[in-house]
């Protein structure tokens, strides 16, 4: 038996390296560990979102026995989204499994298999992970991005609504800021937040830093005054890049994540958001692209292998289909260290 007719075997199937890509370290940063997404596979290549445009109001009164207020019939609206395909294309030839001993097939099959499950491994932690990542950045954020900085998809015009007024922190004054200036910006973010959700129930507003934002909030003399004489103190000294601080009802957190330089958050901003609401943020998988998966609920990742026509190696495939999305945008709100509003 030649060294690559072991590819034919179980062990490299489709649903063999689908199993062992799944079972990589899953390294997605901070928006997959801080949020519940409520991941879960969908047979198809789109999905449909329905809204009931539910609103409160305020009745007047009306005279007994005679008619009540009359109230209109929620509306509904539906809107398909495609789950977008990501795939990286890879190879391994024969000469990187050239003098493996062919004997015994089981020590054959192990280092050609190591071979492939190293390039499973990178293409998990250098492309498909910090995509996936960077599309929840996009769904924190409301609008998501494709690398080439083109738009995916525009929450707030999916859903019809505005995008809340940006927050301004007035940060650039630094150790001068006045004392409760930024416990009642971050007041205007937790009540406006409680407002979007309305009765819905949350556990915590979040927030990701960008790295100015951080450095100049904690910088400020409110915010270590405060935290002079607590346990948290030990977060204002030193290097306290990437750490988190509860301050004003908000954790807030130094957010690290970017690709080539360019960070996912932008080093001026702040992003706000609730966690600890049922159903409001999602991560939903549609299947490969083999027909092997036709109308199979979909998997977070796929992988693939199958012969080059020159007989000199064999093509390796990964891929993810994945949209992150949150289904009420009008709760993410944008601050940054400028005025704002």
């Amino acid at each position: 038996m030649s060294v690559l007719d072991v590819f034919n075997g179980n062990a490299f199937g489709v649903l063999a390296l689908t199993d062992a890509i799944n079972k990589q370290p899953f390294i997605p940063g901070r928006a997959g560990q801080v949020i519940d997404w409520n991941e879960r596979g969908v047979a198809t290549t789109s999905i449909m979102i329905e809204e009931i445009a539910g609103e409160l109001r305020i009745i007047d009164p009306t005279p007994r026995g005679g008619p009540g207020v009359t109230l209109p019939k929620d509306k509904r609206n539906a809107r398909i989204l495609g789950i977008p395909h990501y795939q990286v294309d890879d190879a391994v030839y024969a000469e990187e499994v050239q003098g493996v001993r062919a004997f015994g097939q089981e020590s054959q099959v192990q280092t050609i298999m190591g071979r492939v499950n190293e390039r499973l491994l990178e293409h998990v932690q250098l492309h498909i992970d910090p995509t996936l990542e960077y599309q929840r950045i996009g769904a924190v954020k409301g609008i998501i991005l494709n690398g080439n900085g083109t738009t995916l998809y525009n929450l707030f015009t999916e859903f019809g609504v505005s995008p809340p007024s940006v927050v301004g922190f007035s940060l650039p004054s630094g150790s001068t800021a006045s004392t409760g200036a930024i416990r009642t910006k971050c007041t205007q973010v937790v009540r406006s937040i409680a407002a979007a959700l309305g009765g819905i129930p949350y556990q915590r507003v979040y927030a990701f830093a960008g790295d100015n934002f951080w450095d100049a909030m904690i910088a400020t003399k409110e915010v270590r005054e405060t935290y002079l004489n607590q346990a948290e103190a030990s977060q204002l000294r030193g290097n306290a890049a990437f750490e988190t601080l509860d301050y004003g009802g908000i954790t807030f957190e130094n957010y690290r994540g970017g690709v080539g330089g360019t960070p996912f958050i932008d080093p001026d901003e702040v992003h706000f958001f609730p966690i600890g609401v049922p159903g409001l943020w999602r991560t939903v998988y549609a299947p490969a692209d083999y027909e092997e998966t036709v109308n199979t609920n979909g998997l977070p990742r796929y992988a693939k292998q199958y012969a080059m026509p020159n007989g000199k190696g064999r093509h390796l495939e990964s891929q993810s289909n994945a949209l992150n999305y949150c289904t009420r945008p009008n709760v993410l709100i944008t601050g940054d260290i400028g005025s704002g509003t």
